[in-house]
């Protein structure tokens, strides 16, 4: 007997931005389209409309639609990304209080109400979600509407991306449908399917904790290791400190995990305009020691967030781009020199900020992703930071509709 082919399923994608799940979406080769994506930022929607001139795109706040508009678009499926800001690590994070969570609130609100209860629900967010009371919430919903679920904390390194990226992710399926894998009530560091013969390599759960918010963190000699970030609580001026063992030893187990790709694969042949990527002097020398510097054969980044290019601590890495030059020859006994010396010290390295083009393929974004030609720099950036991993996201949608 033949096969009755399986109808095509149809995706809502919330808080779209630039486009990341839909991109994720057709990755994952799922038999499914995308038939409304809903977003309040026009410069995002400009870039969203760009690369998907074909998609219904709706400019207006989730909850200023109304049930009998959800209804009408009678979609299988949910893909958000709701905003992470409530929930940061160097955030405010008032959790449930913060007004940015009332447009997720009404999805919640409005998911027991719709005519048909939606098979299939992605959600990511940042680390901290997981711990949140809006995370409580979005599971006492699941329960009542019936879903089995499974969360997850995971970064790109485990698909072998040399960036530190670590987010929480939620799959939901309707039951009695199951997932293809054995859930559990605990949260799941790595992909179900994945095998990891030595998990220091690939689970960089702590990496970007350590590398952008932890203490006692500075340059290394080898080529390629980072200055990390450490502020004074008494007058919160920058310090220089030497990497503990235990943070060294993190990085190495990275640029060292040959299973990560390293970053020249991800790197623009030729820059069309390399002055609108170097680093200031001013930038240079109140910052020098706490970049994150890496060079073209490291096999790490840190996590590019949504001031990179504006605001220099943990805002994502720095390029260095003189191949055969070591960071312990440019600061050694760095804070004795002059202005002058340290500038003439920190050219040797030719250091400059990555390109959005090199910050999308480190997300996983198609050659064919193009910003806009009235996009600015910054605010590409901007839109990168608020961004997700492509490649992430289209294996957790393989894995719930497998």
């Amino acid at each position: 007997m033949m096969e009755v082919a399986q109808a095509q399923l149809r995706v809502l994608e919330l808080y779209s931005g630039i486009g990341g799940m839909h991109y994720a979406l057709k990755e994952s080769c799922a038999n499914a389209n995308v038939v409304a994506a809903v977003d309040i930022n026009t410069i995002a929607n400009e870039v969203y409309k760009h690369n998907f001139p074909n998609t219904y795109l709706c400019p207006k706040t989730i909850e200023g639609m109304t049930l009998d508009e959800f209804n009408k678009l009678d979609f299988d499926m949910i893909l958000m990304s709701p905003p992470c800001q409530p929930f940061t690590r160097i955030g405010s994070q008032k959790d449930v209080l913060d007004p940015r969570t009332k447009s997720f609130l009404y999805i919640l609100d409005i998911l027991p109400r719709l005519s048909k209860t939606p098979k299939y629900i992605l959600l990511e967010n940042v680390k901290g979600f997981e711990t949140s009371v809006v995370r409580d919430k979005l599971i006492q919903t699941l329960d009542s509407c019936r879903y089995i679920y499974q969360e997850f904390l995971l970064s790109p390194t485990l698909l072998g991306f040399p960036n530190s990226r670590l987010r929480y992710f939620l799959l939901a399926k309707l039951q009695p449908d199951a997932f293809c894998f054995q859930t559990s009530y605990q949260i799941i560091e790595r992909f179900p399917d994945h095998d990891v013969t030595d998990s220091r390599f690939t689970d960089d759960s702590n990496f970007d904790q350590i590398v952008t918010t932890g203490d006692n963190k500075g340059e290394h000699k080898n080529s390629g290791y980072c200055a990390g970030t450490d502020k004074s609580e008494a007058n919160m001026t920058r310090l220089y400190k030497l990497e503990t063992p235990e943070h060294l030893k993190k990085k190495q187990f990275q640029n060292n995990n040959l299973s990560i790709q390293m970053i020249q694969e991800f790197l623009e042949e030729e820059l069309k305009d390399p002055s609108s990527y170097s680093i200031p002097s001013k930038t240079l020398l109140r910052y020098a020691l706490v970049l994150d510097i890496v060079g073209s054969s490291c096999r790490r980044s840190v996590c590019f967030t949504k001031g990179y290019g504006h605001y220099v601590e943990g805002t994502g890495s720095v390029l260095k781009t003189a191949p055969d030059v070591e960071l312990s020859e440019v600061f050694h006994s760095f804070q004795t020199l002059s202005d002058d010396e340290k500038l003439s010290q920190l050219s040797k390295l030719k250091l400059r900020y990555f390109t959005p083009r090199e910050i999308a393929n480190l997300h996983g974004f198609p050659p064919e992703f193009r910003f806009p030609q009235n996009i600015s720099l910054r605010q590409s950036y901007r839109l990168l930071g608020n961004s997700l991993n492509i490649n992430v996201v289209a294996k957790l949608i393989g894995l719930m509709v497998q």
